[in-house]
């Protein structure tokens, strides 16, 4: 399984990934891992959140449904859904071929001092480790 390292992850299977700046916030894009699509199966549906919605860090911000089953997306990071990927409403199984690129979920604006907001994430190792451990 893929685990890039140009990006950070959560114990619940998201990766987080800085992708500019917008004004002063950080704009962070969120999807779930390789690990995560391959355990739920083919998905065929995908809820997320509306755009311009609060997020709080660990609450859930969407579902992922598959063929076996229904699993919450948690929020990685607070701030504020800047966009969502409205493709998957169409092809909504773009997360398991592509996970970390095309199947991406949304994006939030992180507003703080933090030059990095996902800094207290796990890197790629760590959330590697964590995988590997079961």
């Amino acid at each position: 399984m893929a685990t890039p390292d140009d990006r950070r992850y959560t114990d619940q299977h998201e990766w987080a990934q800085v992708q500019g700046t917008s004004g002063a916030a950080t704009v962070v894009r969120i999807g779930i891992t390789d690990h995560a699509q391959d355990a739920l199966g083919d998905i065929v549906y995908v809820q997320l959140p509306e755009v311009g919605e609060e997020l709080t860090t660990g609450n859930p911000v969407g579902e992922v449904e598959s063929t076996k089953s229904v699993s919450d997306v948690y929020a990685p990071l607070a701030g504020t859904v800047s966009a969502v990927n409205a493709a998957l409403a169409e092809t909504p199984e773009t997360v398991n071929s592509d996970p970390y690129g095309e199947g991406w979920l949304l994006e939030i604006e992180v507003t703080g001092d933090a030059e990095d907001p996902t800094d207290g994430l796990l890197d790629a190792a760590a959330y590697q480790a964590l995988v590997d451990q079961g």
